[in-house]
């Protein structure tokens, strides 16, 4: 079996960002020769998402308003995890809601993607130095 390790690294401009890794990953898929396989893709972080869905910017802005509005409120005095000096409560049930990996199947060589299915890194607590691995494993 063949495998390939590779890190992506972010340093966002803002606290929240939706990157698209896509292009990266298939990338890593390509240069380890894998034919058929899975490759993992995993933020290295606890404030942090890998998630599959559509690129498309009014789909952004909705998850990043319902995260906002629905799921965990940027508001530092709701959360007990913030009496420890850390404002980030809001990031951890966010990244544990939208998840922190995916695994993608390769066919023919290729990520076996729906046709409008890409990958994402979700930025929750960002303007640090934050990476996500890429494992790519098969034959």
């Amino acid at each position: 079996m063949k495998a390939q390790t590779h890190y992506l690294w972010f340093n966002t401009k803002s606290r929240q960002e939706i990157i698209d890794v896509t292009d990266e990953v298939v990338e890593q898929v390509r240069a380890s020769g894998v034919q058929e396989g899975l490759v993992l893709v995993s933020a290295m972080h606890i404030t942090a998402s890998v998630f599959v869905n559509d690129h498309e910017s009014g789909l952004w802005a909705d998850i990043l308003q319902w995260l906002e509005q629905t799921i965990a409120p940027w508001e530092p005095g709701r959360y007990r995890h913030n009496e420890t000096g850390e404002d980030n409560a809001a990031a951890h049930l966010r990244s544990l809601t939208i998840g922190h990996e995916v695994i993608v199947p390769i066919t023919a060589g290729k990520l076996d993607l729906g046709p409008w299915q890409r990958v994402f890194y979700g930025e929750w607590d960002g303007q640090r130095k934050k990476r996500v691995i890429i494992k790519v494993l098969g034959e």
